[in-house]
């Protein structure tokens, strides 16, 4: 691992020398410049990891190299150093960009505090940098269809206002995808993205997770609790799985959408707050309106902006970009060299009519990322990979053993997908015994994920 690289910026040879001295001591790689010009030039030559750098300096002066230091490297964080330095001049280095300002005659505990405080920042603002990216690769949307071109306008134009949008479609369909890009590309991006999955909370509970509650309000309620709506303050809550939520709730939720204003469970102090709600659900609302298991004022209120995301068998063409997207995804995640896909093996996914729609492919291309072998994805992997039947002929030449092996090894491939590879349950089903069944899987080389 290479040594972080520290700039020194002084026309005094002395300073030059003692600051190298420090800094290569606490196990630093050091450069110099005695000009702002030469600063400027050694920047280009090889980006530095911080920059101290002296205001008073012969021809450009240090505020002025500030400037184009941030200008060309905004990353890089600018220590300004001076033995003349006021107020102002500090106040105008600041607001140009510099991280700190020193004064000189230099302490050497405090050149070590602020540069090493400089470097850790440097540091977090990267590895933020890297998790958003790694973020925005994960949630985005994958495909060239009609239907996919008509989503992407829908959320560029969704994303622009405040109003609340409610967002239906199967389950599998990127539902969330779709809730954290409309927050990542409307007015809220900096601000909590908070999410709620209304059917995974039991009921009792529903209420206090979203809302919060005090201490002591309930057998179990040992300190203060904030909900979800204090945490997603000036951001976007994301109400998934909406239908599952009890009346109850629904009408207490149906008064903070219209006041922006709650109580904790337990509490009498009424709480505001500025909060984009976004919900999801993958039922009819409508229906539920008709069982009376869903508020129509509720509804109303959601649906403002209506999205729905398209099932993956109405844009099939989409998956070669998805299989690709996510080959990709899952090579960078694992460590791995990127698989290829045989052209029979993506022929066989376009063929299928993938009732849990894009997760299901995504979760079939990481079982085969990690589990295969081989450099290339082939048919015969897939269908393995989702317990087919294999495309083997039964009834070709062959003796009836090596039939009957060949079909054994099948159904037994496809009751492990059925009972999604759990061994004990595919036995009790079968009617054999856990021992016999691991024998099986070994003798015909199943792989399990």
């Amino acid at each position: 691992m290479s040594k972080p690289l520290v700039l020194v910026v002084d026309d005094e040879a002395g300073i030059r020398e003692s600051l190298s001295d420090i800094f290569s001591d606490e196990g630093y790689e050091v450069a110099t410049a005695e000009t702002g010009e030469e600063a400027l030039v050694a920047l280009a030559a090889r980006e530095p990891d911080l920059v101290l750098l002296d205001i008073w300096l012969p021809g450009m002066d240090g505020l002025e190299a500030l400037e184009k230091i941030k200008r060309k490297k905004p990353g890089v964080p600018v220590i300004m150093i001076s033995g003349h330095g006021n107020i102002e001049m500090a106040v105008r280095a600041t607001k140009n960009g510099a991280y700190d300002f020193l004064e000189k005659p230099l302490s050497l505990e405090r050149v070590v505090l602020v540069s090493t405080r400089a470097l850790e920042r440097k540091t977090l603002e990267l590895e933020n940098r890297d998790l958003k990216e790694s973020l925005t690769r994960r949630w985005t949307l994958v495909g060239e269809t009609p239907v996919m071109k008509s989503l992407t306008r829908q959320i560029g134009q969704a994303a622009k206002g405040h109003g609340r949008v409610l967002i239906t479609g199967e389950s599998g369909t990127g539902k969330e995808v779709v809730a954290r890009l409309l927050h990542a590309m409307g007015a809220r991006a900096e601000k909590p993205f908070v999410e709620v999955n209304c059917a995974a909370i039991p009921q009792e509970l529903i209420e206090s997770e979203i809302f919060g509650h005090e201490k002591g309000s309930f057998t179990g309620a040992f300190e203060q609790k904030k909900g979800k709506f204090e945490l997603a303050d000036e951001g976007t809550l994301f109400l998934d799985e909406i239908a599952d939520m009890s009346p109850q709730t629904q009408a207490k939720l149906l008064r903070v959408i219209e006041m922006q204003e709650f109580q904790r469970v337990g509490g009498s102090k009424s709480i505001s707050v500025d909060v984009r709600v976004i919900a999801a659900t993958n039922k009819d609302i409508p229906e539920r309106i008709k069982e009376g298991k869903f508020r129509d004022d509720l509804f109303f209120r959601l649906n403002v902006v209506p999205i729905t995301t398209p099932p993956l068998r109405q844009r099939l063409e989409d998956i070669p970009l998805l299989v690709e997207h996510f080959l990709g995804l899952f090579a960078e995640e694992y460590g791995q060299a990127r698989k290829k896909i045989a052209p029979a093996a993506m022929k066989r996914l376009k063929e299928y009519e993938w009732p849990g729609n894009i997760r299901e492919l995504r979760n079939l291309i990481e079982r085969l990322v990690i589990m295969s072998t081989s450099d290339t994805i082939t048919e015969t992997a897939i269908m393995e990979g989702r317990g087919e039947a294999s495309n083997r002929d039964y009834f070709g030449p062959g003796s009836l053993r090596e039939a009957r092996e060949a079909f054994e090894r099948d159904f037994l491939a496809r009751k492990l997908f059925e009972h999604n590879w759990n061994i004990s349950r595919t036995a009790e089903t079968l009617g054999i015994e856990r021992s016999n069944l691991h024998r099986k899987i070994k003798a015909y080389g199943i792989k399990l994920p």
